[in-house]
């Protein structure tokens, strides 16, 4: 937890002091750093998939995410658009998602993804989930460039409404969240 904390503050704090490439893609929701003015690798643009937790992130060839597949309902979403699902019940998902980032040191093959939901609102039946949610992946990419072996920071503040229930807070402590690996693999379009 500690590692991923430190490379966490890395990210943020070296693009102010090091040579960095901030992609002009920032317009369309997700900020694209490659260490030592680099350019983003051929070889990570595709579709990523995680071995659980239903995570997938299609990266574009100048390293920007064209859409994810979040682990809250398996819903697709993508940057700068707001996506609304039907669901059971009558009941509708939105999702908004907020800012999206990309990192690489290529010198280390390290990859960071943040992916954050701005706001997510999801009535099912009489019940309903809102809130926000922040989840930071940091992890090396194998040397074969298949496998992305990512430490999982994930940060939800939601609330649910149910009779039983109102206002029942379903959220993580900001300062420890909740960690788990995930290995990502990246699959051939379907």
């Amino acid at each position: 937890m500690k590692r991923l904390l430190l490379l966490l503050v890395c990210c943020l704090l070296v693009p102010l002091f090091n040579g960095c490439q901030n992609s002009a893609a920032n317009n369309r929701g997700v900020q694209v750093i490659i260490e030592d003015n680099g350019q983003f690798p051929e070889f990570l643009a595709g579709r990523w998939r995680a071995n659980t937790d239903g995570w997938e992130i299609v990266f574009e060839p100048d390293g920007t995410i064209s859409s994810a597949v979040i682990t809250l309902g398996r819903v697709r979403i993508k940057p700068g658009q707001v996506t609304t699902i039907p669901m059971k019940m009558g009941g509708k998902g939105v999702f908004e998602p907020g800012e999206w980032m990309v990192y690489y040191v290529p010198s280390d093959q390290e990859l960071t993804v943040k992916i954050s939901l701005k706001n997510c609102y999801i009535k099912l039946g009489k019940g309903v989930l809102q809130g926000k949610s922040t989840d930071i992946f940091v992890g090396k990419v194998s040397e074969n460039d298949r496998f992305w072996e990512a430490e999982w920071a994930s940060f939800p503040d939601y609330i649910a409404h149910t009779d039983v229930y109102p206002n029942f807070h379903l959220s993580e402590d900001p300062n420890t969240g909740n960690f788990k690996t995930l290995l990502f693999e990246k699959v051939e379009e379907e």
